[in-house]
């Protein structure tokens, strides 16, 4: 039955970890402790631990953790049917963040799944489509060369608080309509969020993130412009103006969302390019070939997972997962899996076109998968056309944080 976004209410689907609250039906056969996105193999190296589960675990095994059991997908023929079969698969109660029972929100629209997921998506439908985005390129080089112009001369920088996070956070606020004076403190509450595995952290981050953006919307209702939250906050559809409930859960998603995930992806992409200044050169000659350059680079270095509640009993290669089971589509790995990607871990800028699951796929596919590519592709051309030749710092040792983004927490360079 289809929830009501406009009247949420929490969700019961269980939360189950632990060795003890393996259901009955999982085989004892595909029962494994991963320890995906925390553990220390994982956190060593991340792509290269999910590149080669492909050779250390089953296509479809159950995963016992300390923070959520659930089945896990690794072929991206799974992942692919997962994604674009709503009807076993759903994303109601699919997000781990913690939520005030008594002041309670849906996620929209990742929560909410066809239809209605259609009619949320559809309010910003002209900013993120491949026409919207293009009309943002222009801000975006300059603000790349601006960001170049305050370390070029330096001939050194930590990337991530120079280049990686500034350029798609301020590109991302302003389209939102937020103060770029706050984006230290919106970073500092999403990666506590995203990153700590602690519920009382990631509770009082949720909080402060709730806190401010409830005043947000008041002011975006009194004062309407033409951004983002300002769209959703005066958005109509059903013949009705959306409710308070709705705008707030959009919001909160679309914040949470936009401050992580592509300066990860920049991270790991020039954490790439200074190991291997040879495909640098390789950028640089072959301009004309920069979109696939850009799309097996997001093949190689996805960093999100894609979950969901299994709404009736499905077989997945033979395994049966039931109604209520968790299931993750480690998107990641899928995007190596061999038997779609021949020499998977291989970067092969002249890889046949196939489609890659790193903004997931189907109805849910990420809605900032357009702007996201146009940032990378901005930000390989302008850096590497003043930058071409960087490498690691001495001594640098990279690390991960722990959570379900992944990426460098530091990427210290010189030139």
């Amino acid at each position: 039955m289809a929830i009501d976004a406009a009247n949420p209410v929490p969700s019961n689907i269980p939360r189950v970890a632990g060795m003890e609250n393996v259901p009955s039906h999982v085989p004892k056969a595909l029962i494994r402790s991963a320890g995906l996105t925390f553990g220390p193999e994982f956190l060593a190296a991340p792509h290269t631990f999910m590149a080669n589960m492909h050779d250390q675990f089953p296509p479809v095994f159950y995963d016992v953790s300390p923070f959520m059991n659930a089945w896990q997908l690794l072929r991206h023929e799974d992942a692919f049917f997962m994604l674009r079969h709503p009807e076993y698969f759903s994303n109601e109660g699919a997000t781990p963040f913690p939520r005030d029972p008594d002041d309670y929100f849906y996620f929209i629209p990742i929560e909410i799944d066809p239809p209605e997921h259609h009619k949320y998506r559809a309010i910003l439908q002209q900013q993120f489509s491949p026409k919207g985005v293009l009309e943002l390129e222009q801000q975006i080089r300059k603000l790349a060369n601006d960001l170049i112009d305050d370390v070029i001369e330096q001939g050194e920088c930590e990337f991530t608080t120079a280049f990686g996070r500034p350029l798609p956070v301020s590109v991302f606020l302003d389209l939102m309509g937020l103060p770029q004076e706050k984006r230290d403190t919106f970073v500092t509450w999403a990666m506590d969020l995203l990153h700590s595995n602690d519920r009382d952290i990631m509770g009082r981050a949720m909080h402060s993130i709730s806190s401010y953006l409830k005043d947000v919307i008041e002011e975006k209702k009194a004062q309407p412009d033409d951004k983002v939250i300002s769209r959703i906050v005066h958005a109509q559809f059903d013949d009705r103006p959306i409710s308070q409930k709705e705008m707030f859960g959009f919001v909160v998603f679309l914040f949470i969302g936009g401050l992580d995930t592509v300066f990860a992806t920049l991270n790991n992409m020039w954490l790439w390019l200074a190991n291997n200044p040879d495909r640098c050169k390789e950028i640089i000659a072959d301009p004309e070939n920069i979109d696939a350059q850009v799309e097996e680079l997001l093949r190689v270095f996805g960093v999100t997972f894609s979950g969901r509640q299994v709404a009736k009993d499905v077989e997945i290669r033979g395994v049966q997962l039931k109604k209520g089971d968790r299931v993750t589509a480690v998107l990641p790995a899928c995007n190596m899996d061999p038997t779609v990607f021949p020499e998977p871990t291989k970067v092969d800028f002249k890889r046949p076109r196939k489609p890659i699951l790193s903004f997931a796929g189907g109805v849910h596919s990420c809605m900032g998968a357009h702007l996201a590519r146009l940032e990378i592709k901005v930000a390989l051309q302008e850096w590497l056309k003043r930058i071409p030749e960087f490498s690691l710092q001495p001594d640098t040792e990279i690390e991960y944080r722990p959570g379900g983004v992944v990426g460098p927490e530091y990427l210290p360079l010189r030139w």
